[in-house]
């Protein structure tokens, strides 16, 4: 603890590369469950396509009910995954957002106008090509399907090619989704939502009027957040409004505010270290000596006043979501059939919409809006940045399983279409993620921006 402490830096010649540390431990812990969430997808589908497929079926099917009497609350196994546990996994990217928003790729307008650019990109031009082979179809409702980004996988794939892939890439790569799963939340706020019941969406604004009131009345215990929180996630489920975005709201108020600023607790740090040093001069063992013991308390309460409610809660959900939430999501929604049927099924307009929407899409989507913004003067390429290595990212922005999967789940309620939709999902972030992998592993050479005579516009 004394060396962490010794560490930190005040604002200056690191700042920059200060404030990207906590995105770049996110881009690890995330290409990791990247690969625990491939090995569910491809156990999902195997399941769904053998023998057992019944068994596959009847167990996201089983009901559970979870409360007491009255207020008990019935779902299937599958719907307290995607309504319960992936209101979760939207509150962690809340945070994730906030703390972008704050600190972050995210806080500097210049700084982030690369990657909001890409990321509308991103999502506009994947949507008007759904749209435009599904109008007047069955299908329509699905445009949000294809608009949408899964950072796990993509950066399971940068981390395959390890070197070869510059850490701005990865940044870049990490704030365009985190962007693109904002918008995703709109997306579904206003577009997916059922029949609203007034009175519990009230319900639902008088928790998160007391959450805010708590945020701003400096309360930092997570017991009381997770206790209005749950209150918030009810009152959305039985508005009609989908639970998961009180995960959102939720994570928006979340403190994001220290007790005690750095300098304070560096200096606080040393001297309670140096009394603990002084304290085991006399030869007791730390179970028996008293006064280190009440150095140690003091320690950690210094630590716990230096870091943000929002820090805690997120280092502390994020292995959840990554290796548990997300993989348990992947393998109760990618179980596909693929037989003859389903294989001729890519050619329907739902399936080539979701395709075209994430291969084509994505792609000029987010290479032709970055360009603009750079064009414009905006914003500007990171350096040893290459735009043939944004057009690599940009096809691994086309990686849409997740959130395209979640959407999906809510824009079809007839189960052909779905089977469609998810079969589109599937092949088009396996087409992605080869091909950007496919660029990326190429290492540095440069191609011209669009309309550029320059190789390094």
């Amino acid at each position: 603890m004394g060396s962490g402490a010794a560490r930190i830096e005040r604002p200056g010649r690191r700042g920059v590369e200060s404030l990207r540390f906590p995105l770049r431990e996110f881009v690890h812990a995330e290409a990791s469950g990247g690969v625990l969430l491939l090995l569910c997808a491809v156990a999902a589908l195997v399941w769904a396509n053998s023998p057992w497929d019944g068994a596959y079926a009847d167990l996201w099917a089983t009901r559970l009910t979870i409360g007491p009497g009255d207020a008990a609350i019935g779902k299937p196994l599958g719907l307290w995954i995607n309504d319960g546990l992936m209101a979760v996994f939207f509150f962690v990217v809340g945070l994730e957002i906030k703390r972008e928003v704050l600190v972050g790729e995210l806080a500097s307008l210049r700084q982030a106008a690369l990657p909001i650019a890409a990321a509308l990109g991103g999502m506009a031009m994947p949507a008007l090509i759904f749209v435009a082979i599904n109008v007047g179809g069955d299908g329509a409702r699905g445009w949000g399907v294809p608009m949408a980004t899964d950072i796990a996988f993509a950066l399971g794939i940068l981390a395959l090619l390890g070197d070869r892939v510059p850490a701005a890439i990865k940044i870049f790569l990490t704030a365009l989704a985190i962007v693109d799963d904002l918008g995703a939340v709109l997306v579904i706020a206003l577009f997916y939502t059922a029949e609203v019941t007034w009175a519990a969406l009230g319900a639902a604004g008088l928790f998160l009027i007391a959450l805010l009131v708590a945020n701003r009345l400096h309360v930092r215990r997570p017991v009381v957040y997770a206790v209005l929180g749950a209150g918030l996630w009810v009152a959305f489920l039985k508005s009609g409004v989908h639970a998961t975005i009180a995960g959102v709201l939720l994570a928006a108020t979340i403190p994001a505010r220290t007790r005690i600023d750095g300098d304070v607790f560096l200096a606080r740090g040393q001297a309670l270290l140096d009394e603990f040093e002084h304290a085991g001069r006399d030869g007791h063992d730390l179970l028996t000596n008293g006064r280190q013991q009440a150095v140690v308390q003091e320690l950690e309460a210094a630590c716990e006043a230096v870091e943000t409610p929002l820090q805690r809660l997120e280092h502390a959900l994020h292995p959840w979501v990554a290796f548990v939430i997300m993989p348990l999501f992947a393998l109760a929604n990618a179980g596909v059939v693929l037989d003859g049927g389903a294989v001729a099924s890519l050619g329907d307009r739902v399936a080539l919409g979701v395709v075209l929407g994430l291969v084509i899409g994505k792609q000029v989507g987010v290479v032709l809006f970055a360009w603009l913004a750079v064009r414009a003067g905006v914003t500007s390429l990171p350096d040893g940045v290459a735009w043939r290595q944004l057009y690599g990212a940009a096809w691994l922005a086309g990686i849409g399983f997740t959130m395209s999967l979640f959407i999906a789940e809510l824009a079809f309620v007839d189960a052909a279409l779905l089977a469609e939709a998810k079969l589109g999902i599937l092949v088009a972030s396996l087409l992605a993620g080869i091909g950007g992998a496919l660029l990326l592993r190429r290492g540095d050479p440069d191609l011209p921006a669009p309309g550029s005579k320059d190789p390094a516009a």
